[in-house]
């Protein structure tokens, strides 16, 4: 078992990570104190972002899960995997900035996952937020209340939405929600609605502990019409499927969220070898047992990490090789999301008033991780998630 990064996408990942030192850093801050303004530094890099991603496997949050079912059964390490990877160095950098990045938002990532042919070319190159969670429906995506009516070639959606990432400065917005709520979750569906459509108001931008540079928007449907061809993938309601098919999305996702954690991760654990190299050994050659206390914080917090980031490399390649990876996507996102927060919080604390400080980006990665570990479903959900995959038991058996 191969455990390093392949090496096909090292040119992409060295890109990267100097993008993060040399873009994304120097503005971290400026950003973070000048929440809500647009960062215009990252029009440049969308479009450098957009040429690399036209010319084969490049850091595109649109990944797409592949169609399951292909003949092709050799092993590939695709297109997911070098998004995860390359979200990790661009997190390195300021992970609020990659969440504000033009055309690379999750919503690309369910377009991805369940579109059809022609809506893939119809949305390519759309910047797509993503909204599902409600006022009175937090990860449990399955009670989701926001309607979508059917109207002649129209649906008509009516509802609200609450933390939606970009949700006014993309182009459009992924939006579930059910068709008929008596039938539960094999009626919610997710519908492209472009910026601008009538009925569709952001109420107000949320201001956050973190990720000050994303916008994060409420947005209220009210008789919002949006065409049928809009209905991402399939309009019929498959009761035997139930939530599978927008489960997809999540599972494509959610090992991104990961390595957004893992790269926000690695940034404090990096500074904080940097300020304590004095004490530690970089060969590792002290017995754990004889190490300082501060050497062994540092050096459990490193093997923490990199369980992550492996667990990480495993949810993106089963979904590169078609294989379903649903467990595997929320078993990474619940590693990294608390091993993430964990570790951004207590190199705050090792590192004392220094680490506190704004002079340092210490205290922000801090803030900005604790985000990583809530949306895409809660640290919570994701082990009941992993419990009702391992145990075999269905929602209902297993709340």
């Amino acid at each position: 078992m191969n455990l390093q990064n392949p090496k096909k996408f090292k040119i992409l990942l060295d890109q990267a990570h100097e993008v993060a030192l040399n873009v994304l850093r120097p503005i971290s801050r400026k950003y973070d104190k000048a929440e809500h303004a647009y960062p215009k530094e990252l029009d440049m890099l969308a479009s450098l972002l957009d040429g690399m991603n036209d010319g084969g496997e490049g850091i595109n949050a649109g990944a797409a899960v592949g169609k399951r079912g292909s003949q092709d059964d050799s092993n590939k390490n695709g297109v997911n995997m070098s998004t995860a990877l390359g979200i990790i160095e661009m997190c390195y950098g300021d992970t609020g900035l990659l969440l504000s990045m033009p055309r690379q938002g999750l919503g690309n990532s369910a377009i991805a996952a369940v579109a059809n042919d022609e809506q893939l070319e119809r949305f390519k190159g759309t910047w797509a937020a993503m909204a599902i969670t409600e006022p009175n429906c937090g990860s449990d995506s399955a009670a989701i209340r926001t309607t979508a009516t059917k109207d002649g070639d129209d649906y008509i959606l009516n509802g609200e939405k609450i933390f939606v990432t970009s949700g006014e400065r993309a182009d459009s917005v992924v939006v579930w929600a059910t068709l008929d709520k008596k039938l539960g979750r094999a009626a919610i569906k997710s519908f492209v609605v472009p910026k601008g459509t009538a009925g569709m108001t952001v109420e107000r931008l949320e201001h956050k502990l973190g990720i000050k540079a994303s916008d994060t928007a409420v947005i209220r449907f009210d008789q919002c019409r949006v065409p049928a061809e809009n209905l991402l993938g399939n309009a019929e309601i498959d009761v035997a499927k139930g939530f599978a098919g927008v489960m997809e999305t999540f599972d494509n996702t959610r090992p991104l969220v990961a390595a957004m954690a893992i790269g926000c991760a690695k940034a404090s654990l990096e500074r904080i070898k940097e300020i304590f190299q004095d004490q530690l050994d970089s060969n590792y050659a002290t017995p754990y047992l004889q190490c300082s206390n501060l050497a062994a914080q540092i050096y459990k917090m490193e093997a923490e990490w990199e369980a992550a980031r492996l667990l990480m490399l495993k949810a993106t390649w089963m979904a590169d090789n078609k294989k379903p990876n649903s467990k595997e996507a929320s078993i990474a996102k619940a590693k990294a999301g608390r091993v993430g927060n964990d570790i951004t919080l207590k190199c705050v604390e090792l590192a004392a008033s220094v680490g506190y400080n704004e002079t340092e980006l210490l205290e922000k990665w801090a803030r900005d991780s604790k985000i990583l570990d809530i949306f895409e479903g809660t640290q919570q959900i994701q082990q009941l998630i992993i419990a009702r995959r391992e145990l075999g038991k269905s929602s209902s058996e297993l709340k």
